[in-house]
């Protein structure tokens, strides 16, 4: 089975992914990367007014084959 890798960049930080998934192909590949975004949704930080990820899937031969992005932009419009 092919590796993909899954980095993350927060737009100052890249985490790059040097273990990788064993996966069937691209397409499982796409849907793990939605997997860990939605992991990054969870975890986003409510005292932030701004946050942006971005992750990328590279192949085991280190091509870039999709990226997504994610960002949170919140304003809060009347106080607690």
């Amino acid at each position: 089975m092919p590796l993909f890798y899954i980095d993350l960049h927060d737009g100052s930080e890249l985490v790059r992914d040097t273990e990788g998934f064993d996966l069937p192909d691209a397409e499982a590949a796409l849907t793990k990367m939605v997997q860990v975004m939605k992991r990054v949704a969870e975890l986003l930080d409510t005292t932030s007014d701004h946050q942006a990820y971005q992750a990328t899937v590279r192949d085991q031969h280190d091509r870039v084959i999709a990226q997504a992005n994610l960002t949170l932009d919140m304003d809060v419009v009347d106080a607690f």
